[in-house]
């Protein structure tokens, strides 16, 4: 699989929001936090909806005008997007969200888009927010530098996050 990293353009919008639904499904179902796919639907289904592709076309659009503010790249397999970074540069950079398909992971795109979203972050520290059983994520932020802060929140009531940040440089 030929896997390519580009600028998305708006059109993009209702592909990511796909990607970012299907991705949620392969990632959180986990029966001790009490999240199936009926969960995840519930509040993450409004990606893939015309609202949901709306708010994602609004963002890349933000992105091509400011990109010293926002930060968006995907993923691309032959004409389906696999994957996507995005990130916002605020009184912090904020990395997220970061997706990649199954089919996607395993191949040093995601170090790519790191190493691309990295680079645009210049020196400035940067955050974000893990699923606290996503294991493997954690492994790949570890790897870039980034530490668990303490920090947690319960999304939704029932998603357990923790904060990683990176130092800059």
């Amino acid at each position: 699989m030929t896997l390519r990293i580009d600028v998305p353009h708006p059109d993009d919008a209702a592909p990511v929001g796909r990607t970012q639904l299907t991705a949620w499904l392969q990632t959180y179902p986990d029966e001790a936090a009490g999240i199936d796919e009926a969960w995840i639907r519930e509040h993450r289904g409004s990606t893939a909806t015309a609202e949901g592709v709306a708010r994602w076309r609004e963002f890349i659009e933000d992105a091509l005008r400011q990109p010293d503010l926002l930060f968006c790249r995907v993923v691309r397999s032959g004409p389906e997007i696999v994957g996507f970074l995005c990130g916002r540069r605020d009184e912090a950079v904020t990395l997220g969200p970061m997706y990649l398909l199954a089919q996607a992971q395993g191949q040093g795109v995601g170090g790519r888009l790191m190493g691309d979203f990295l680079s645009w972050a210049q020196d400035a520290p940067v955050r974000l927010w893990v699923t606290e059983y996503n294991a493997g994520a954690i492994r790949f932020y570890e790897r870039y530098g980034f530490r668990t802060t303490g920090e947690r929140e319960l999304w939704r009531g029932r998603l357990p996050n923790v904060r990683m940040a990176r130092t800059g440089g």
